[in-house]
């Protein structure tokens, strides 16, 4: 999709809720990152409200946004089964709706608990992948189970199978996404930071960080950051259990790659540097590699508040690919490949910006769209739908999941008023 205006670079791409629209395109890069501290830092968590009366949400010409559906505790993330069937965890009731909707539908036909009495569901997945999973896989905060499923089941056809019985327990990040690879033969969990920067790590001698890092992976944190900080990999049954990568703060959204099947994870990075650092990102995420927490960030940058790094780790911190305004949130992530927008969005992929409380001007509480060219990310990202905010106090929503629908229609739920809103194309092809 050709874009109407240039990216914001440099000091312009750090902006604010004021100038936040659909089509605005920001791209961040390291060079343009300031130093700690350069930026204040202040703690300003939003006041969440009702929902004003004649607010409306923003999004690019020939698209329309709806409500979808509404009531929730507290809805997050959606994923789409592959008969159409919509699964949403709404973490805060401890279940796992369904809704059915026929293709063009702007509401759901049939509503559905699936199931109850879990531990903060989040992540879903279908398995095997394909059109006939036997499996939904539920993520809750400190385990996986699984639930026997056939197309087109509206409520879990028996109990929960335990399939991992224990993951690091809930604290600060409590959120656990979990994708499959794309041949079914690898589940990936993401478990975030048990804190901010690590702190509360007990220290370890040259020799002891070594050991470490040769048993654990290279950059794996220690002491209650444990297998923590990490995206963990296990075969479908909960075995052969080991860490992918490492240092990412909190991947709190994962995605495969429809393109070239690589698992990506949208990362809520650390806190209280600064306005302007250190940037939240959205990355491709290698086997093996390093991101990162908490002794760098987007790269070789170290943070000031830690002491020297464990030894052999400068020089192999993998820097993001997309860098994405700091203290956004985001959270959900999907890439699309439906055929209801226009061509140019196909291959691109969508992020939900939750919004933090670490930020004076405020930003995120949006949902933005990452762009590619030919199948690689160019680091830019779009303004997609915007319109959460009231003030410079107040928000009505806080986006968390997204979701392409049968019908190639983007469902987004929010978690302020526990809403999930429909994006429609009517427009012209662009």
């Amino acid at each position: 999709m050709a874009l109407a205006d240039p990216a914001l670079t440099g000091t312009a791409a750090y902006g604010g809720w004021r100038s936040d629209a659909p089509g605005t395109v920001r791209h961040i890069t390291p060079e343009s990152m300031p130093a700690p501290y350069a930026t204040q830092s202040v703690g300003r968590a939003p006041s969440v409200v009702a929902r004003p009366a004649g607010a409306s949400l923003h999004v690019p010409p020939g698209f329309s946004v709806a409500e979808f559906a509404s009531g929730f505790e507290w809805p997050r993330t959606l994923r789409v089964a592959p008969n159409g069937d919509i699964f949403l965890a709404d973490s805060g009731a401890g279940r796992i709706d369904v809704f059915r909707a026929p293709d063009g539908a702007s509401l759901p036909a049939q509503t559905a608990v699936f199931a109850s009495e879990l531990s903060r569901p989040y992540g879903i997945a279908f398995w095997p992948p394909g059109p006939d999973p036997r499996f939904v896989y539920v993520a809750e905060t400190d385990r996986v189970v699984r639930f026997p499923y056939r197309a087109g089941d509206l409520r879990a056809a028996g109990p929960a199978q335990v399939v991992v019985p224990q993951l690091p327990p809930g604290v600060d990040h409590w959120t656990r996404d979990l994708v499959f690879s794309p041949d079914g033969q690898r589940m990936f969990v993401s478990v975030g930071s048990a804190s901010n920067i690590g702190t509360e790590m007990p220290g370890k001698d040259p020799a002891a960080a070594r050991a470490w890092q040769q048993a654990h992976g290279v950059g794996a944190a220690w002491g209650e950051e444990e297998d923590r900080a990490d995206v963990l990999a296990f075969d479908p049954d909960g075995h052969d259990a080991h860490v992918f990568a490492t240092g990412l703060r909190n991947c709190a959204g994962e995605a495969i790659n429809p393109a070239d099947g690589a698992l990506w994870c949208a990362t809520n990075e650390r806190d209280e540097l600064g306005d302007d650092l250190a940037p939240d990102y959205a990355t491709s995420v290698r086997q093996g590699a390093f991101y990162g927490w908490p002794w760098f960030y987007i790269g070789d940058h170290p943070d000031p508040r830690l002491n020297p790094a464990p030894p052999g780790l400068a020089g192999h911190v993998t820097v993001p690919d997309v860098l994405i305004q700091p203290h956004s949130a985001p959270l959900g992530m999907t890439f699309y490949e439906g055929s209801m927008f226009p061509p140019g969005y196909r291959g691109s992929a969508f992020v939900a910006l939750h919004g933090s409380w670490n930020r004076s001007p405020r930003t995120g509480y949006k949902v933005v769209r990452l762009l590619f060219l030919n199948g690689k990310p160019t680091g830019a990202y779009e303004d997609f739908l915007t319109g959460f905010v009231v003030s410079d106090q107040a928000v009505w929503g806080r986006p968390v999941g997204v979701a392409v629908a049968h019908d190639g229609a983007l469902l987004i739920s929010e978690d302020g008023n526990g809403t999930i809103w429909r994006v429609s194309f009517h427009g012209e092809n662009q």
